[in-house]
């Protein structure tokens, strides 16, 4: 057998370039680099073993281990999980900051490669720095944190064992339906022993994304039922997207009449303007989807997982007799609701139901009462996104309105987390497939910045806005300096509420007293001018403040002439969000309590509690 002579870390680098994917009919590199911040667990190792392939394999340097991977998170979802990144860090504290990222990346079956340093497998130095030490188990380091939000996991005590368990990672991150983030755990000192590799071991493999197509009889009890329904919904998923399905379903729609609603994952499946879509669904839904919601007689879910900001916590399909079926090429999501389950691939599934519903429509009246509630919540969507009159700051979806007049129809808005991700599920108009790029899977703040990078690198000639509030800015921004430093321009705006005011609203609707959420109702001896345009203009960006929704469009203008990243700022309203749409949430109220409002907002949630249907 003919062997080649290599470190542990530059086989698995090596092994990593030569992974190939078919993507539009062409052979790409699945990993489209690496993100490296490089301590004494990773350094001499793998940093050694990146800079040998630098070349063929870009690394780039983060300034924040969560940021990075959520950078290349981000790449792998624009990306439809077609490519990926893989993520280094040293042990420690660089290894468990990466932590929160891989549960994002699990949330939303998203592939991405961890490569955290390790402890000494042969423990010469032990406890090495940084190293955990269990009292009652010598074999646990910190990095036993990525086992339960990793889809794969495997510690690498010895060089051979990456012979398995690196196309056991790429396995997972190529299936379709167990897509997720894979973590080897690389002990440092492994990363630096030789072995004599199988060349077999390092030739070039092109791996394809599989269809797998649902069971026949599944697929004919969908079209019958179907055929049967009287108000009939497609609840449009993520998985729609990376099917590559969305422009089945939007001829499906047209041609049966029925409609479409969309998931915050799903949004971009249809065009806004498309005639059969009813725009959001859920908690954070338009009035249109949320009415036919409650009304539908029958209910299909495609490449959705049906979380409770989608279902309305399983109270928005009302209907007595709502039928519901789960078309996922998951079973695990497939069975979710007791709904009768298609699993399989979501075009391959929209496929074979056009052949069996050919000529046949949707009613006429359901499809009257669908066109009707479009042109309502339009008009509603119109009214809360207008230029307002007067000096007072705006609301968020007033800036919203800018920014989408701003944008061209191309343009990718990005944002995760707090109020803004409802406010844009119900009022940004997307255009083309990819323009909505929403974290609400773990509704992660901080993530908004550094996957706005991560867009860029995975959509070179779109414009990103990223949308962020000014207490996710604060939690992680460092991801600025990156992006001017990688040249990769990015159009943020900065809603400063002066808080966390989405969950301030929550508070008070639930009974509670404002407290601890506005920089106003928290502990403070002096309360902060923080001026955020300088913090990014010293991070390399160019940044002003404005005064008002006219000159944010002004400013927006000349951030689109400008070469490099962009920061606007403008101060809001954290009390007002949009009234219209939306749908209840189950949030639990104390069953007890001093306060007369808490008491009865638990006398409302009782009752609100009555209409779920967690039986079925």
């Amino acid at each position: 057998m003919s062997t080649l002579r290599l470190t542990a870390a530059q086989a698995t680098v090596r092994w990593m370039t030569r992974q190939f994917v078919e993507v539009d009919a062409a052979e790409v590199p699945f990993f489209a680099g690496v993100w490296a911040i490089f301590g004494h667990g990773n350094v001499a190792g793998l940093g050694e073993a990146l800079e040998g392939l630098r070349d063929t394999l870009p690394t780039w340097r983060a300034h924040n281990e969560q940021a990075m991977a959520h950078a290349a998170i981000a790449y792998a979802r624009q990306m439809r999980r077609r490519r990926a990144m893989a993520c280094t860090t040293s042990i420690g504290p660089g290894a468990t900051n990466m932590v929160t990222a891989a549960a994002l990346a699990h949330v939303n079956r998203l592939p991405v490669l961890f490569l955290p340093g390790d402890v000494y497998a042969s423990r010469r130095p032990d406890p090495v720095l940084q190293q955990v030490e269990d009292f009652g188990d010598g074999a646990v380091s910190a990095n036993d944190c990525f086992r339960p939000v990793s889809r794969y996991f495997d510690r690498i005590t010895r060089p051979e064992q990456l012979l398995a368990a690196l196309p056991r990672a790429m396995a997972v991150m190529t299936d379709p339906a167990d897509c997720g983030p894979a973590t080897l755990a690389f002990c440092q000192d492994v990363q630096a022993e030789a072995f004599d590799w199988p060349k077999a071991f390092f030739a070039r493999r092109v791996w394809r994304i599989r269809r797998p197509g649902p069971d026949v009889r599944e697929l004919d009890d969908l079209a019958a039922a179907l055929k049967a329904a009287e108000r009939p919904l497609i609840v449009a998923g993520g998985g729609v997207l990376y099917a590559g399905a969305e422009g089945r379903l939007a001829r499906l729609a047209q041609t049966l009449g029925v409609p479409v609603a969309e998931t915050q994952g799903g949004k971009g499946a249809l065009a806004w303007d498309h005639p059969m879509n009813l725009g959001s669904i859920g908690v954070t839904g338009s009035s249109a989807a949320n009415g036919a919601a409650a009304e539908a007689d029958l209910v299909v879910g495609v490449g959705t997982r049906l979380q409770d900001f989608t279902t309305g916590s399983r109270a928005l399909f009302a209907a007595r007799d709502r039928r519901l079926i789960q078309v996922n090429v998951g079973a695990f999501d497939a069975h979710k609701h007791g709904a009768a389950a298609v699993v399989g691939d979501a075009d391959v599934v929209l496929e074979g139901l056009e052949a069996r519903l050919n000529g046949w429509r949707a009613p006429q009246a359901w499809r009257a009462l669908a066109r009707d509630a479009v042109v309502a919540w339009t008009a509603a969507a119109d009214a809360v996104t207008a230029t307002p009159a007067g000096d007072a700051p705006p609301s968020d979806a007033q800036v919203i309105g800018a920014v989408q007049r701003a944008a061209g129809p191309d343009a990718v808005v990005v944002c995760a987390a707090g109020g803004l991700p409802g406010e844009l599920h119900k009022l940004w108009r997307t255009q083309r497939p990819g323009g909505y790029h929403v974290e609400y899977g773990y509704s992660c703040m901080g993530y908004e910045i550094a996957g706005g990078l991560g867009v860029k690198m995975a959509a070179p000639d779109r414009d990103v806005h990223v949308m962020v509030g000014d207490g996710s800015y604060l939690m992680l921004n460092s991801e600025i300096a990156t992006s001017v430093m990688l040249g990769k321009k990015l159009t943020i705006t900065v809603l400063d509420n002066r808080g966390f005011g989405c969950i301030n609203r929550l508070q008070q609707a639930t009974g509670g007293a404002p407290f601890n959420n506005l920089l106003a109702d928290a502990a403070h001896e002096t309360l902060p001018g923080i001026d955020f345009a300088a913090h990014a203009a010293s991070l390399g960006a160019r940044a002003e403040k404005v005064g008002g929704i006219a000159e944010l469009e002004a400013a927006l203008a000349r951030a689109r002439e400008s070469d490099r990243t962009s920061v606007v700022v403008i101060d809001t309203d954290p009390t007002i969000s949009t009234e219209a749409g939306g749908a209840w949430w189950d949030v639990a109220v104390p069953e007890v309590s001093s306060r007369p409002a808490v008491r009865a907002a638990r006398a409302a949630y009782e009752a609100a509690v009555k209409d779920q249907r967690t039986g079925d």
